[in-house]
């Protein structure tokens, strides 16, 4: 079912700081912030040439970035994200294996414009996982 690998999210506080240790330590490709209220964050891709890294900030106190770095204040990997070539398929292949997705079931939009689903981290070893429609 799963494709490649889209991209690792890292959860930050300082979005802003991130991107410059990534841009000016490791010498990444950072791409602009883009503010998703939809999803409570604001983020960057940064380009590693086979998959991206996410580095997501909260964008309100209601975000889930800002419950996650409540428990982690330093941040730290947040979700893994694989494409997936049927949204819709895939959740009905997960439903019926007992998997739970998060939300109502109803895929979103995500950061990319393209469908997006979360899976719960206790059906995938503690790993939040999300799925992205290709």
């Amino acid at each position: 079912m799963i494709g490649r690998l889209n991209h690792v999210a890292i959860a930050v506080p300082d979005l802003a700081a991130a991107s410059a240790r990534y841009r000016d330590l490791l010498g990444a490709q950072v791409g602009p912030p883009q503010a998703l209220p939809e999803h409570g964050v604001t983020l960057v891709f940064i380009d590693a040439g086979n998959s991206k890294v996410e580095l997501l900030e909260p964008l309100g106190a209601d975000s889930p970035i800002a419950a996650f770095l409540a428990r982690s204040p330093g941040g730290g990997m947040h979700h893994i994200c694989f494409e997936v070539p049927d949204i819709r398929a895939a959740a009905a292949t997960l439903a019926a294996g007992g998997a739970r997705i998060l939300g109502d079931g109803t895929p979103r939009t995500g950061a990319h414009g393209k469908p997006v689903l979360f899976l719960h981290p206790k059906e995938f070893d503690g790993t939040l996982i999300e799925l992205e429609e290709v």
